[in-house]
């Protein structure tokens, strides 16, 4: 693996550090969204208009650009669970928003953070972002003077945010390393600056091909049943300008056969310490055609996303969501009603059909349970020990 094996075996920060790193960056750049995009995913407001988050519902696009105000945090809860935010960096940084929001209303802290963490299992970032807030707070909650613990739980959802933007474009940096001229490049799922502090992951890297001249077409599945790439990639795709089409989930394998496929990208919710991934139900198929036509699969993610808690794929919890999302669409029943159904919300692609995972710190190749210790992802169980103990509760 190189220098940047080497690189990434020297670190050893710890989470605080990470936390001060954050704030510096805040201090120096705006975070970043997709060009166009008219409504940030994310907004805090400070009084006298909140304190609330502003969260873009994601549900409704791409036919309005509407916003859902979280003054307190069930209304939260309520909007992860919904969809209305989502990915996994971002929710990494609603849940550290949302135990500020708990700490400065005066709510119960723990018992808020708690809430949050267990919105949604599979992904990883959000019992991290809230436990990384609640540490803060909890260090913070005996110094004198009006609310410490709430700033500083405030303090520490700021630098998460500025941490995923910085990490953002590091990885769209290292990713592009990957992408070789005149790309036809599949993606799943969504993976822009809806689901990021800054352009994201996987998506980042296709932007970053694309301002670079590299990217040919861009392939989105439609991923079904929540349609997040007919929806939102194509949304974002559109505005920054990128050459690309919606396929039908079923038609990858006809598509990598005809030889259109370069290279494939995803995100990812979790990944296990085995270097197995957890991300939107589809991967595991992509990744077993991927292999089979001989396309590297490529997975991009921070190194929060990394659980060195949950040893193998087997130990990921897995979402299950509701039947209606996939007999019902747009409000309509398309099969019998009474009809049963299987929704498991993510599967799990083990790391002997991953080519490589891109993180902040570079390309993690190949991709094995050793490389991922040399990451140094552990430093970021220090943040998540809390976290992680109350999602696998």
């Amino acid at each position: 693996m190189g220098s940047r094996a080497a690189s990434w075996s020297a670190g050893g920060e710890v989470c605080q550090e990470d936390a001060a790193r954050g704030r510096r960056l805040a201090n120096l750049r705006p975070l970043t969204h997709t060009r166009g995009v008219n409504i940030p995913a994310l907004r805090w407001l400070d009084p006298p208009a909140g304190p609330a988050l502003e969260l873009l519902d994601q549900t409704r696009l791409p036919a309005q650009e509407s916003v859902v105000r979280c003054a307190d945090v069930p209304t939260l809860v309520d909007a992860i669970q919904r969809l209305v935010v989502r990915g996994a960096p971002l929710l990494g940084v609603a849940g550290a928003y949302g135990v500020a929001l708990a700490a400065l209303r005066g709510d119960d802290v723990p018992a808020a953070a708690a809430a949050i963490a267990g919105a949604r299992p599979t992904a990883v970032n959000l019992a991290w972002g809230a436990g990384r807030a609640l540490a803060a707070y909890e260090r913070a909650a005996g110094r004198p003077g009006a609310g410490p613990g709430g700033l500083a739980a405030l303090a520490e959802a700021r630098a998460i945010a500025a941490e995923d933007a910085a990490a953002s474009a590091a990885i769209a940096a290292h990713g592009l390393e990957l992408v070789p001229p005149g790309a036809r490049i599949l993606t799943h799922c969504n993976t822009g600056a809806l689901v990021s502090a800054g352009e994201g992951t996987a998506f980042a890297v296709v932007l970053a091909a694309h301002r670079a001249g590299r990217l040919a077409r861009l392939w989105v599945d439609e991923t079904r049943p929540l349609l997040q790439g007919a929806r939102l990639t194509a949304y974002e795709a559109a505005r920054a300008g990128i050459d690309h089409a919606v396929l039908a989930d079923g038609a990858a394998a006809s598509l990598m056969a005809a030889g259109q496929v370069d290279l494939v990208i995803t995100g990812a919710d979790r990944i296990a310490a085995d270097g197995s991934v957890a991300n939107k139900v589809g991967t595991y198929g992509l990744a077993v055609l991927a292999r089979h036509h001989d396309v590297p699969f490529v997975v991009a993610a921070p190194v929060s996303t990394v659980d060195l808690s949950t040893p193998d794929g087997a130990a990921i919890p897995v979402e299950q969501r509701s039947p209606q999302e996939v007999t019902m669409m747009a409000g309509q029943l398309v099969a019998p009603a009474a009809t049963a159904a299987y929704n498991p919300a993510f599967d799990v692609t083990p790391p002997s059909l991953i080519t490589a995972i891109v993180t902040e710190r570079g390309v993690l190749k190949p991709v094995t349970a050793g490389n991922l210790r040399d990451l140094g992802a552990g430093q970021e169980q220090i943040c998540r020990s809390w976290a992680a103990a109350d999602v696998e509760r």
